[in-house]
């Protein structure tokens, strides 16, 4: 009985992955009698969290955050469900029953208990290096952080579990103020900052460094600077300090080739703070992008086996945000297909960015970018201009980013000119937003940017006019967060209520 509640309380790993570091016995295959009683156990008990994203990164993250831009859409057609369409249409009414939204929260708390468990257990296990054990709690405490910024991000306040729970004391727990949230989360990161290394030997390879988590808490900062919370220009500087430590890693560099960054070949690369590792090949760690991101009605035109899901179908406007021959387009997207047979084109447009010949369905090799070097250029040269100060530096990182496409496979010197010094500084945040916009297109950042930065009712209300016939005097700020899952409410109706307008 003692090992299956071990085993319950656990849900470990029981798979493994392409880098080394994950690919160890599952804990839950070990006797109880040694559970937790070595380093090389703490080690095996720190996998499991890393293992646990993947069963974060994937369709639902998408619903929460791209597919509710103005970025994709779902391929949807008269009768699909409502959990669906109810993410992409703000004019037809999410209900706080769906699937999707409930899964997500369970995927997100799951990876959150799996860190809890090392963080309690890892203080009774004796380590001849007193660093590695700071270290493995780094690594658990950077993926806490990671999933609480993304559960604030969709859902507002949220119960903060920092420790395994005993029944009677979940239902004790209510909803922590967003404020609160934050903080937990800056303080996990500003640990983890102070205890990950540098870089890894290549066996290890994947791991959380200290790069990211700096890279997580300069877009944290970012984040609390913004909507909601507008703490303003405090955070924003804290930002940009935060940021140019980044920057200023010699570990980091942009690939000279956008293209190359997302070939399966040239994963976690100098430009890579810190990705979701996946491994195809039948082991259950494949990622799924290939597949969920094809063509709906698509044969065996752009992928070969397994199923095509439509999910993240590029809208008209991310296809109009590109510059005339940009090539991050031909990377990211593309508009149509040929058919086979009959060599007609078919205008259905689809990501492209995660492609890979996949071993089955759902079983790709490529890893999901969480975080990367460019993403940090754009929110220094934004942290920059929303102080009014440096504008100058501003426009170098911008520009970096727009060199360096030109410079990439397909592309020439007579593209994306750099942009010349701005008259005014609301000019220079919409020229970032956009390159954000082309050039993280289909990661999952655009809705949280257009959130925080206040501006996801004047870009959404027309978006939606024009996809799906929504009166934009209908737009409420309700619609900024997801509503707290009704199973959620009705287990603990005392302590947790529903988010307005659900």
């Amino acid at each position: 009985m003692k090992r299956i509640l071990i085993l319950v309380l656990l849900i470990a790993v029981s798979f493994s992955c392409k880098e080394e570091f994950i690919n160890l016995q599952p804990i839950s295959d070990m006797n109880a009698g040694v559970f937790y009683k070595t380093e090389q156990d703490m080690n095996q008990a720190v996998m499991s969290p890393y293992a646990s994203l993947r069963n974060v990164y994937n369709q639902l993250f998408i619903y929460m955050g791209e597919v509710r831009s103005d970025n994709t859409t779902f391929s949807w057609v008269p009768g699909d469900s409502k959990n669906m369409t109810s993410i992409d249409n703000f004019g037809d009414v999410m209900l706080s029953d769906n699937t999707f939204v409930l899964n997500f929260w369970n995927n997100v708390y799951n990876t959150i208990l799996r860190c809890n468990i090392v963080l309690d257990k890892i203080d009774a296990v004796p380590f001849k290096d007193p660093k590695l054990k700071e270290q493995y709690k780094a690594e658990a405490k950077f993926v806490r952080a990671l999933m609480y910024f993304w559960l604030v991000r969709v859902y507002g306040d949220v119960p903060k579990v920092d420790k395994q729970l005993s029944v009677s004391e979940a239902y004790a727990v209510g909803r922590t103020s967003t404020q609160e949230i934050y903080d937990f989360i800056v303080e996990d990161l500003k640990f983890a900052e102070a205890n990950l290394p540098v870089s890894y030997a290549t066996v290890d390879k994947g791991r959380v460094t200290v790069g990211g988590a700096k890279g997580l808490l300069a877009k944290v900062y970012m984040t609390m600077a913004g909507f909601p919370l507008k703490k303003g220009a405090s955070h924003y500087a804290l930002a940009e300090a935060k940021a140019l430590e980044v920057i200023s890693m010699p570990t980091y560099s942009l690939v000279p080739d956008y293209k190359a960054l997302f070939d399966v070949k040239n994963e976690n690369t100098a430009e890579s703070l810190f990705e979701i590792q996946y491994k195809k090949g039948g082991t259950t760690t494949g990622s799924p992008w290939n597949n969920d991101f094809a063509p709906r009605f698509s044969n065996r035109e752009v992928v070969l086996v397994g199923d095509k899901s439509g999910f993240n179908a590029p809208t008209p406007s991310i296809s109009a945000a590109y510059e005339t021959g940009d090539p991050r387009k031909t990377v990211s997207m593309s508009d149509n297909y040929v058919a086979v047979p009959g060599g007609n084109t078919v205008n259905e447009k689809y990501v492209r960015k995660y492609y890979d010949v996949s071993f089955a369905g759902s079983d790709n090799d490529n890893n999901w970018i969480e975080l990367r070097l460019a993403d940090v250029y754009l929110l220094y040269a934004e942290a920059l201009v929303r102080q009014g100060k440096q504008s100058e530096t501003a426009l170098v990182y911008l520009n970096k980013i727009r060199q360096r496409a030109r410079n990439s496979t397909g592309g020439s010197a007579s593209i994306l000119a750099d942009y010349p010094p701005f008259t005014s500084s609301e000019a220079f945040l919409l020229a970032i937003e956009k390159e954000r916009r082309v050039e993280l297109a289909f990661e999952n950042h655009r809705w949280f940017d257009l959130v925080r930065t206040e501006r996801a009712k004047t870009v959404m209300s027309q978006e939606q006019k024009e996809q799906n016939g929504f009166n934009p005097a209908s737009w409420s700020d309700n619609m900024l967060l997801f509503p707290i899952p009704l199973s959620v409410i009705q287990s603990n109706p005392d302590k947790i209520k529903q988010n307005p307008g659900y």
